[in-house]
């Protein structure tokens, strides 16, 4: 087991190019929310500029898109739900709030014609383990983040985090896939290694969390990391971010936007 500090993280932190433009840093497309859950959203987009990607587009409706202009202006939008067409970019998370349904389900099967990395999380991970979808048909490279009753309904109940782990290892190896297994202690596993995150705290116990962790992931694989080390990095720094926040708010009172907020400290303590 490796443990993942910060001598670890700077082992391969890419610093940023001074002369670079907003092409040199990615194209994100987030497939996230719905009409009740348009917080996961935006919560996962802002985590997703906030760690440093160059551009993001956000799917949404139309009635939802004023939603996304006023709270996030910094992201282009897409009612085009047909991901053929985001031919400019170059990863896609998807699953924070989009709900279980045909729907969802009408998305994740267009990914299986998709050649771009995917981040799969919340209710994309739910879709999977509700409709039974075969993971061997998918022909991209992917990650998959799941908290432990996501993680179980993927792959079965387990008794404990250690039984969790094991699972998590052998099916990393065998779906040529990166899993980051949420806990109070996070671990990333691509079959090979575990690493064991040391950052963070139980502020993150609460709704949104998760969401933010997708993004951060996403805009790291668009940056160019491995989707290993950017599933490291964005549980390294997204834990980092909310030790921060415990300067200002308490474990109890933390909000997952206090956290996003303390991204650029995390970064600073990198440097």
């Amino acid at each position: 087991m490796i443990q993942v500090n910060q001598e670890f993280i700077h082992s391969f932190y890419k610093r940023r190019n001074r002369v670079s433009n907003k092409g040199n840093h990615g194209h994100a497309l987030l497939i996230a929310g719905s009409s009740s859950k348009m917080g996961a959203a935006i919560i996962a987009a802002k985590a997703c500029l906030r760690s440093g990607v160059g551009l993001l587009t956000l799917t949404c409706s139309e009635k939802e898109k004023n939603v996304i202009f006023n709270a996030i202006p910094e992201a282009m939008i897409s009612t085009d739900f047909e991901i053929k067409n985001q031919f400019n970019c170059n990863v896609i998370g998807i699953g924070p709030g989009i709900g279980v349904n045909q729907f969802s389900l009408n998305y994740v099967y267009q990914l299986y014609d998709n050649q771009l990395p995917v981040v799969f999380d919340a209710d994309a991970l739910n879709v999977i383990s509700s409709y039974h979808l075969d993971w061997k048909n998918f022909k991209f490279p992917f990650v998959i983040t799941p908290h432990p009753k996501e993680f179980d309904r993927l792959f079965e109940t387990h008794a404990t985090h250690e039984a969790r782990m094991e699972t998590a290892v052998k099916k990393a190896l065998e779906l040529n896939t990166v899993i980051v297994l949420k806990s109070h202690q996070t671990i990333i596993t691509d079959g090979h290694h575990i690493y064991i995150n040391t950052t963070g705290n139980a502020g993150l116990a609460k709704g949104g969390s998760g969401d933010a962790l997708t993004g951060m992931i996403t805009s790291f694989i668009a940056q160019g990391y491995s989707l290993l080390h950017a599933s490291i990095l964005g549980v390294y720094l997204h834990g980092l971010a909310a030790d921060i926040t415990l300067e200002t708010q308490s474990e109890e009172s933390m909000l997952i936007t206090d956290v996003i907020q303390n991204i650029g400290k995390a970064f600073k303590q990198l440097s």
